[in-house]
């Protein structure tokens, strides 16, 4: 592609950045690195009623541990730069006068209590007020006014705002990446604020003359973003940079696990998985919302996950690195319907990534838990758990409560299983088991399953009973790894330890 491909993510610091807004992130970085374009990082602020303190380093902090890393940025710098939208705030107002100069937008003066006074009006009516060519010329606004007036109350300090001026009756015609083309009539849009009183642009003014300035080629944003998509072909054209337009692509939802509805906080919170990438703690109320980092997701898995929530490769493929993610990633193959959050595939989005991680790479993560836990392993040793163990778990934190019976003996026999695998003839059966293992050599896994194998196919014995048994006298429980891997670890005396152990103890629960 000769075009210079440059793409940004552009994200208001008002609080923790959602996955559906990490996703946006994601797309925006594969569509840029698959075309070897830049990616930029641009943190719209304008809005300082919304601003949160703590946000911004948050969402950079989200990229970063994603291994999104932007190629021009607040902390990267850039020659398009500054990359806060408060630190260009001077340019914009020159902006918003050109297009007044050019018969596109105009002052507006009415106070917020006179809006709302209307709003009540048509509410009472049944029908809403909108800020249109329909009432503007009734209205307090430079096109009722004179040009004296209109600057004598700018001069005196009157607060006014500076609204799009859309001219009724125009086919606006847009071309979308992932839906098509569409179609929109100017006499169903209202005159958008361009300019706030308070010195800011609105997002719509200033997203759009930034993207210009920044040579942006592709906005890749949020479906929510689709209604603002005429206004800001109108600013485009309207600035006559119809010709240095970006093209526009608008992701689909992600949508609750029910399928009904964009995914929330709330949904999060009832069905306890994270909405977001890090864990947040709100600095006005303290709460703390809990992150996929945290929770112990791997970055690579919710990569992964958010990839495939709206995206297809078109293959059966549904493991990927974000390298592998790079080479595929076609904007084309993004699909115009909601997709549904499931809890349960993200948790094996985790599992399979975390199979994918060597062994020794764990070993770190691993010896610091058993450490806190007291217990004293060497690396090898460690190295060997984790093999047995990793298979069994979906994340790091699951490995002690798949682990513990490795370093201590049970002290206590599951009573349901006890019931129903603990027979009349089971003490003696193990028993004999325990002598067959006293003669084990060497007291390795591949060792331990033929002496076992050989001793219930001697005695006509049924698998299922023996191998139940065993692993109550082993674990306490129906539960734990291959037991010829557990019984190689554990080590001959103490397997037989735990099995003469158990058989008394349970011999005793039983009677």
């Amino acid at each position: 592609m000769s075009q210079n491909i440059r793409v940004r993510f552009a994200p208001s610091p008002t609080g923790p950045l959602h996955i559906g807004g990490l996703r946006t992130a994601l797309f925006n970085y594969l569509f840029a690195k698959r075309q070897g374009g830049t990616f930029i990082l641009r943190i719209e602020d304008t809005d300082q009623s919304r601003f949160v303190s703590g946000a911004e380093d948050y969402i950079i902090e989200s990229l970063e541990w994603c291994g999104l890393i932007p190629d021009e940025g607040p902390r990267q710098g850039g020659s398009f730069g500054p990359y806060r939208q408060s630190e260009r705030k001077e340019r914009y107002s020159g902006y918003a006068l050109e297009l007044i100069n050019r018969g596109h937008a105009y002052h507006a003066f009415d106070t917020p209590e006179e809006l709302e006074n209307l709003r009540k009006k048509y509410e009472a009516k049944g029908e809403t007020f909108v800020y249109d060519a329909r009432v503007r010329d009734s209205l307090k606004n430079s096109l009722t006014m004179d040009r004296q007036t209109t600057e004598d109350l700018i001069a005196a300090g009157t607060p006014y705002v500076i609204r799009f001026r859309f001219e009724p009756g125009v086919e606006i015609n847009m071309h979308d990446m992932v839906r098509g083309e569409v179609v929109v009539n100017s006499s169903t849009l209202d005159d958008k604020i361009l300019f706030k009183s308070d010195g800011m642009p609105t997002y719509h003014l200033a997203n759009v003359v930034d993207d210009n300035l920044m040579a942006i080629s592709h906005v890749i944003r949020g479906e929510e973003w689709l209604p603002s998509l005429p206004l800001h072909v109108s600013l485009y054209r309207a600035f006559g940079w119809e010709h240095l337009m970006p093209q526009f692509a608008h992701l689909p939802l992600i949508l609750k696990p029910t399928g009904k509805g964009k995914l929330s906080k709330r949904d999060g919170d009832k069905g306890g998985f994270p909405v977001f990438p890090l864990e947040w703690k709100d600095p006005g109320t303290g709460d703390v919302s809990p992150g996929y980092r945290e929770e112990g997701y791997l970055p690579e898995a919710c990569i992964n996950l958010l990839a495939l929530l709206g995206w297809n490769s078109g293959t059966e493929q549904e493991l990927f690195s974000l390298e592998e993610l790079v080479s595929e990633f076609q904007l084309d193959k993004v699909g115009k319907s909601g997709s549904r959050f499931d809890p349960e595939k993200a948790k094996w989005f985790n599992h399979q990534h975390l199979q994918r991680v060597p062994d020794n790479e764990l070993i770190p993560a691993f010896s610091s838990t058993l450490e806190s836990k007291g217990v004293s392993c060497d690396q090898e040793q460690i190295q060997t758990l984790i093999s047995i163990i990793k298979p069994r778990i979906n994340f790091m934190h699951e490995m002690w409560e798949q682990s513990w019976f490795f370093f201590t003996a049970p002290s206590s026999y599951d009573p349901g299983v006890v019931k129903k695998r603990w027979k009349e003839d089971t003490p003696e059966k193990m028993t004999m088991l325990a002598d067959a293992l006293g003669q084990c050599e060497p007291f390795i896994a591949e060792s331990v399953e033929t002496v076992v194998k050989n001793l219930i196919t001697d005695n006509q014995w049924g698998m299922g009973a023996i191998m139940n048994a065993w692993r109550l006298l082993l674990v306490g429980a129906a539960t734990g790894p291959g037991l010829f891997d557990l019984a190689a670890f554990l080590g001959k005396e103490e397997v037989i330890s735990r099995m003469n152990s158990g058989i008394e103890k349970i011999n005793r629960q039983k009677n």
